[in-house]
């Protein structure tokens, strides 16, 4: 009896749940900045970070990502910054994201600090409809995807010393529509 219980709550837990809507990383340890941009010079020295993903290698539009970072201290000082690209394709779509960081560091003991951040971003997202076969042809709920722009914003903290680390953020404050077919179906950047 528990058991069906079980079921049918997570039944109806699927049906108010939602996807991923970022690009995926699995080398969080090593892409910190791309999630919270209080990570921005934390390390003491410039550091730079490239990764590549490809899930399902052989197949059509296999989802593929690409991130490359840099972020330093600046001038000796508490400030640091960092700016990340990241490209993400599946199927005909493809988003570009630029982020620009700006962090604060507290030391708060010998050996732990605290660090607050700002990240500005700009998404560029586009589907490419040539790679799409709709059931009539010159649909008009395919149009206006080429290159849309949307800014975001997004904030952070990250306690950490030689040893562990700990963060917390928001990378879009902003909630911003990128495919809105007359609130049928929705692709929503969400916080």
């Amino acid at each position: 009896m528990k058991t069906k219980l079980l079921l049918i709550s997570l039944m109806f837990t699927a049906l108010g749940s939602y996807a991923q809507q970022d690009a995926q990383f699995t080398q969080y340890m090593y892409n910190t900045i791309n999630v919270n941009p209080a990570y921005a010079g934390s390390r003491g020295a410039m550091s730079i970070f490239a990764l590549h993903r490809t899930q399902w290698v052989g197949l059509d539009g296999a989802p593929t990502t690409n991130a490359v970072s840099i972020n330093t201290p600046f001038n000796n000082s508490r400030l640091g910054l960092g700016v990340s690209l990241i490209n993400d394709k599946i199927g005909p779509m493809q988003e570009n994201t630029i982020s620009t960081d700006l962090s604060y560091t507290i030391p708060t003991s010998e050996t732990v600090k605290l660090s607050f951040g700002l990240k500005a971003t700009v998404n560029l997202f586009d589907i490419d409809i040539n790679k799409l076969t709709p059931a009539q042809g010159g649909d008009p709920s395919l149009q206006g995807f080429s290159n849309k722009i949307s800014p975001n914003i997004g904030a952070g903290i990250y306690l950490h010393s030689d040893k562990a680390y700990v963060g917390l953020s928001i990378p879009n404050f902003i909630e911003s529509n990128r495919y809105n077919d007359n609130d049928v179906k929705v692709f929503k950047e969400k916080m």
